[in-house]
């Protein structure tokens, strides 16, 4: 786990994950669309998978859980993602705790955080999200 904490180092990098065979996958993009794209894109990555994460929230938590990772490293981690995370079964290290993610303007809660919060499935949430990024994806 201390190399992959290591990954959070570098300014560009957001998240890593080690699969349980040992490959290693980098987000670089904010928020949960790299999660939310290797989970769609090659679910098996994350079966047993261990993790290294700048900012965990509730959605990126319960994408965890749906996708079967045994270890997480957060350096920020909300109250909720840590309730469901525990939940899940997964093996949780984190630095900070916080109440909520902050969105990006800093003016209110991160919009996924919020769209999660009614939820504790795993499966609900992922098409939560994923009807978000498309509603996203169509504003662009």
């Amino acid at each position: 786990m201390n190399r992959l904490r290591q990954y959070l180092d570098d300014e560009a990098v957001r998240g890593v994950v080690r699969s349980a065979g040992g490959d290693i996958r980098v987000f670089r993009r904010r928020g949960v669309i790299d999660l939310f794209e290797l989970s769609e894109t090659d679910p098996a990555f994350l079966r047993g998978a261990s993790v290294a994460d700048k900012v965990v929230g509730r959605g990126a938590a319960l994408l965890f859980v749906r996708g079967g990772v045994a270890r997480l490293y957060a350096r920020v981690v909300s109250g909720g993602a840590l309730s469901v995370l525990r939940r899940g079964g997964i093996e949780v290290e984190y630095a900070t705790e916080v109440p909520h993610i902050i969105n990006r303007a800093g003016t209110g809660i991160c919009p996924v955080e919020q769209l999660t919060a009614s939820t504790d499935s795993p499966d609900e949430a992922y098409l939560l999200i994923k009807e978000f990024i498309e509603n996203q994806n169509q504003k662009q």
